[in-house]
């Protein structure tokens, strides 16, 4: 005869068992390893994604810390250089980042199409530009390719 479980005693279960799987989720994503990654990491379009991201060098990946040394050298240099800061460096590295990112999605889409059809477009670019985005030792899957490496032919 089964013995009924009591409400607190089936919540307990559901939550250690959402910790469980969490924590194998989390593991994933510092390993690479495809079967336990979340379901917005999986797949072969969104593992192309990661290494189209992955294998090139990235503009905006640098912006965040450019933007860090631009705060404190504006913190403290004399206003001339300060002028000089924001009327040309600057806007330089936001138009630098937008002409990367603008090169980025062109190529990705192109490729996405001849990889995988239309339909693997839709949403991947705003994948890719968060990716490009974080710096390259702080992504999370981990990168799985070299700079400069070039793509297999293999994504399915």
């Amino acid at each position: 005869m089964k013995v009924p479980v009591s409400r607190k005693d089936q919540a307990k279960r559901e939550r250690v068992a959402r910790e469980e799987i969490r924590l194998r989720q989390r593991e994933a994503l510092k390993s690479g390893d495809e079967r336990y990654l979340p379901a917005r990491e999986q797949g072969p379009v969104r593992r192309f994604i990661r290494d189209y991201v992955d294998r090139r060098w990235n503009f905006a990946e640098f912006l965040l810390p450019f933007l860090i040394a631009i705060l404190i050298v504006l913190a403290i240099a004399p206003a001339s250089v300060q002028t000089v800061l924001t009327a040309f460096i600057y806007p330089f590295v936001i138009v630098g980042t937008i002409l990367d990112e603008v090169i980025l999605v062109r190529g990705l889409r192109r490729e996405l199409r001849t990889r995988f059809g239309d339909d693997a477009v839709r949403g991947s670019t705003t994948y890719a530009v968060l990716r490009s985005t974080q710096l390259r030792r702080f992504r999370l899957p981990k990168t799985q390719v070299k700079r400069g490496e070039k793509l297999g032919a293999t994504y399915r």
